[in-house]
């Protein structure tokens, strides 16, 4: 399935089970309230593929999908809020 743009004050996070900067900044998001779907790319090809277009190559992760098409990879908290105002 195709990767979609998230909708207005909402990300994508891309992730995987074992990533503890992911479960850092998940836990950021949620204590601030910030809707996002989280997208484990090792289960999901396109959302891999995704990724690794948006690190030159890398599977890194978390990587984020912003409502306007950008991503940020491993931003902090003051980043991801910024990116959203």
């Amino acid at each position: 399935m195709p990767v979609e743009t998230p909708a207005a004050g909402s990300v994508t996070l891309f992730s995987t089970t074992w990533c503890g900067y992911c479960t850092r900044l998940k836990s950021q998001m949620d204590r601030e309230g910030i809707a996002y779907t989280e997208v484990n790319i090792e289960h999901d090809p396109d959302a891999e593929a995704f990724v690794m277009s948006a690190n030159n190559g890398n599977q890194t992760v978390p990587t984020l999908l912003f409502p306007d098409g950008s991503t940020a990879t491993n931003p902090s908290l003051i980043e991801v809020k910024k990116k959203l105002s």
